[in-house]
């Protein structure tokens, strides 16, 4: 596991990727800035709604995540050399999860770091506020990662499917059809924000603390069997 894990590091950390990640990730803060120092400063709700939800959890974190987890297999598969790795007498899961980590270990401290600059600069250094946004921003790009590199292995095509799920499902559905909440990542992460400080995001939402958790989970492990599934099914020329 160790030596795909560090193979990945260096096949996924390039320094047009790492740099493209670091402007994307600097936007909320930056919008959370500019929002604040005019002269008609949002709500705290519409912060929340603009910026935390909309911007950082339901575009920046899925997109960052995306440009790091598409790639994770879908350039072996590309390149054909993930014979290498499924002609190998290892357990699949040893190669899935590791890859999956790799992608967390790069994505997350992009997405961390926005987050909890984000809400220490939209909640004026609230600690407990900033705490709980960064680490539903952590669990956000975990979800996201599970289920990006799933499909980079599901598909050659995964940087255009997943843009299309991150703008027409996180970012249209989701925001407009209260149902498809239950199905999505955003929705999860909003949630467990909530349920992490209830005494700054007291508004309500349509997911239980409980309820976010439970499906986190599920959704986490689920495109990670099923990555593995894929690996063993998959016929490599």
């Amino acid at each position: 596991m160790g030596s795909v894990y560090r193979l990945t590091l260096r096949q996924l950390a390039g320094k047009w990727r790492l740099s493209i990640m670091a402007v994307l990730s600097a936007m909320p803060v930056v919008i959370a800035i500019l929002m604040l120092s005019s002269e008609q400063a949002p709500s705290v709700r519409e912060f929340e709604q603009v910026v935390l939800s909309g911007m950082l959890a339901g575009s920046i974190a899925p997109m960052v995540v995306l440009a790091i987890a598409a790639a994770a297999f879908g350039n072996e598969i590309e390149d054909r050399t993930i014979a290498n790795l499924t002609l190998s007498p290892i357990p699949r899961w040893r190669i899935a999860v590791p890859k999956l980590l790799a992608v967390i270990t790069i994505a997350a401290p992009f997405v961390v770091v926005s987050a909890f600059f984000t809400s220490w600069v939209g909640y004026l250094g609230d600690v407990r506020a900033s705490v709980a946004v960064t680490v539903s921003a952590f669990v956000g790009v975990a979800l996201y990662a599970s289920a990006f590199v799933w499909l980079g292995l599901r598909s050659t095509q995964a940087i255009g499917l997943g843009l299309l799920y991150i703008v027409l499902w996180e970012g249209f559905f989701s925001g407009f059809v209260s149902g498809v909440r239950l199905l999505s990542i955003r929705h999860y992460a909003i949630a467990l924000m909530h349920g992490l400080d209830v005494r700054r995001f007291a508004s309500a939402t349509d997911m239980s603390f409980a309820i976010a958790i439970l499906m986190a989970v599920l959704v986490f492990f689920g495109f990670l069997v099923s990555s593995v599934r894929l690996l063993r099914r998959m016929d490599v020329p």
